[in-house]
């Protein structure tokens, strides 16, 4: 009896470790953009303004990306240097 007792302690146990590991987070286009770049070994130029804009400039041998975020709103562009 107190073998299957703590049998289903640690059944339960290990359910809630693993359940709790789940990656849950999901990512907007211009986090998803800036871990694609900087793994590629992008250049990275961020610019802060008082106003809470922000510019970020990434760059590598091949693309080029802008990501401009004003009152709230979201500008991505990107260019090919092909």
């Amino acid at each position: 009896m107190k073998k299957s007792i703590m049998i289903a302690m640690m059944a339960a146990l290990v359910t809630v470790s693993f359940s709790s590991c789940r990656d849950t987070e999901t990512k907007t286009r211009e986090e998803v953009l800036i871990d694609d770049m900087t793994d590629q070994g992008a250049e990275v130029k961020v610019k802060r303004s008082d106003d809470g804009d922000k510019k970020i400039k990434l760059e590598t041998d091949d693309k080029k990306v802008k990501i401009k975020t004003e009152d709230g709103k979201t500008t991505i562009k990107e260019k090919d240097k092909n």
